[in-house]
């Protein structure tokens, strides 16, 4: 078989139906509508720090392979944190940046990283996808390849590669058949079983009502308020935001059926807080919360309880609520690995990150069991 490798300057440019096609039935991010919109809003692209540049494999004019390959110039909205190899890099007078990144811009969320055709070898077009982010690398004078946030048969496969496998750790919560949220608290120690009770009551005690609504369903102005709340905590949090308001703008139209959107408001009807999560197959991810003040409960509510009653109405498997939160373990999120992948061109640095790599992996099991000793599950 013929391999041709290509680097795009975009997503946008490639046919979406095309890339569609390598994309698996449970991750919305990797989808050509989310990675478009980002193009398309601005919110990545030249002065951002994540310029695309995504790597096709075709066989005779066929797209068989993919990857969301983005050239950095800082190590922001990423969430796999390697602050501490540009620091040891800058001492050591080694240039850091650019560097080359494989992920979802500013989502901390495992999906498929390199996408490969089902009618084909994976292992030939990760080869090939391999290939051609080396090529990128060297083309661009970029220090090192990080693959973030790959599931665990991506990360083994490319591990055996000759990548460098660093695991981490979230929260997911795991729907193993509820039949409702009651069925859930009732699986629940009764001290913690009366705490979510009370942070729900709480809600509706200060006469504040909760919804949750597809974003196809939303008006233009409660986008726009949407993008107010976002703006509102992550200018906080993290000093500018990462989304620009044309995101928001056209979010309906890009990935509206994706979205999930959740509301509070007042008796007046006014929103007080909301939150962005996106759903696809047997999985809901939740992305981005806001609120114009103070609200008692209404981010557990939002955030957690809303999204965890859906995903059990909706028979669905899996809750991803971003990144770090240990309080997430009492409200039933489980601690589950995450993983990624790196290449560092400085043996220096790829010496290190492997030393500091596998002292992570040796502690990581005794500090998952350790975190699962606070879930609140009743124990059989």
């Amino acid at each position: 078989m013929d391999i041709e490798v290509e680097v795009a300057d975009s997503v946008s440019s490639v046919p979406r139906a095309s890339w569609d096609a390598l994309v698996g039935a449970d991750n919305p991010f990797v989808e050509h509508a989310f990675l478009s919109l980002l193009e398309d809003s601005e919110s990545v692209g030249a002065g951002t720090g994540w310029l695309p540049a995504p790597i096709l494999v075709r066989t005779e004019g066929r797209l068989i392979g993919a990857a969301p390959a983005y050239v950095k110039s800082d190590s922001y909205g990423e969430y796999i944190f390697d602050w501490s190899f540009a620091q040891a890099a800058a001492r050591a007078r080694i240039p850091y940046y650019p560097k080359l990144v494989v992920a979802v811009p500013f989502t901390p969320a495992t999906g498929p990283r390199l996408l490969v055709h089902p009618d084909f070898e994976a292992s030939v077009i990760r080869r090939a996808l391999l290939a051609g982010m080396n090529r990128l690398r060297q083309a661009t004078q970029s220090s090192s390849i990080h693959i973030l946030f790959s599931p665990a048969d991506e990360a083994h496969a490319l591990s055996e590669l000759g990548l460098l496998h660093r695991t981490t750790h979230q929260y997911h919560f795991t729907n193993p058949g509820y039949g409702s949220f009651d069925d859930f608290l009732g699986e629940l120690r009764s001290e913690d079983r009366k705490q979510i009770r009370r942070e729900r009551r709480k809600v509706s005690e200060q006469g504040i009502e909760t919804e949750l609504r597809r974003g196809d369903q939303l008006s233009v102005e409660e986008w726009s308020i949407l993008f107010e709340l976002y703006t509102s905590t992550s200018g906080r949090k993290w000093g500018r935001p990462y989304l620009t308001r044309a995101f928001f703008e056209r979010a309906s139209a890009y990935v509206g059926h994706r979205a999930l959107v959740g509301f509070a408001r007042d008796r007046r009807g006014e929103i007080l807080a909301g939150t962005l999560s996106f759903e696809k197959g047997a999985c809901v991810y939740g992305r981005y919360w806001g609120s114009f003040g103070e609200l008692d409960g209404v981010h557990f509510e939002l955030c957690y309880y809303q999204l965890i009653d859906h995903l059990i109405r909706t028979k669905k498997s899996l809750l991803e609520a971003g990144a770090q939160g240990e309080h997430k373990i009492k409200r039933g999120f489980r601690p589950s690995p995450t993983h990624s992948l790196h290449h560092f061109e400085s043996s220096g640095l790829a010496r290190a990150a492997a030393r500091a790599f596998h002292a992570e992996s040796a502690e990581l099991p005794g500090l998952l069991e350790t975190l699962s000793t606070h879930l609140p599950f009743r124990r059989r």
